[in-house]
């Protein structure tokens, strides 16, 4: 395999794990908050957690690392439009992302606390569940973007 084909297959694999542990994340969490079992929302936000930790995260690095080596190599510009766009919506992406990774912590961690005082959930968890909820759309429909354009390339002017 040549260092083109292995470079787009990493890109592809990544952006699959992007867009998987994305939408499996936010399957699971959804199912076990309709039970506001506190323990079963704290198993599944532990889960969720080491889950963005060590599938997201690696794939949000590797990214723009084998995008941009893959650019490089087949000699296309970063300011190309549809690759431009692309990084846009990335930083974008990211943008809903890092408040979810740290309210994911937060809701595991309280989950916890009622669990182990045998409370129900605390009002801030649902407060931060559904912030967690809001910033899922965005991200998810500017993976989807970022899907179409690196598979379509369209003929983009913004610059």
């Amino acid at each position: 395999m040549d260092i083109e084909n292995l470079l787009r297959l990493v890109h592809v694999i990544g952006a699959a794990v992007l867009l998987g542990t994305g939408a499996g994340i936010a399957f699971f969490m959804v199912v076990a908050r309709r039970t506001n079992d506190p323990k079963l929302i704290a198993h599944t936000a532990g889960t969720v957690v080491l889950a963005d930790t060590v599938f997201t995260a690696t794939a949000v690095i590797l990214q723009p690392i084998t995008g941009y080596l893959l650019a490089s190599h087949i000699g296309w510009s970063l300011t190309e439009g549809w690759i431009a766009l692309s990084l846009i919506l990335y930083v974008v992406t990211g943008f809903f992302w890092l408040p979810v990774v740290w309210i994911q912590i937060r809701l595991r961690d309280l989950a916890r606390l009622a669990m182990k005082s045998s409370a129900p959930l605390p009002a801030e968890w649902f407060r931060l569940y559904r912030i967690w909820f809001a910033c899922g759309f965005p991200a998810f429909f500017a993976v989807i973007v970022i899907f179409w354009l690196m598979l379509t390339k369209p003929d983009i002017a913004l610059f």
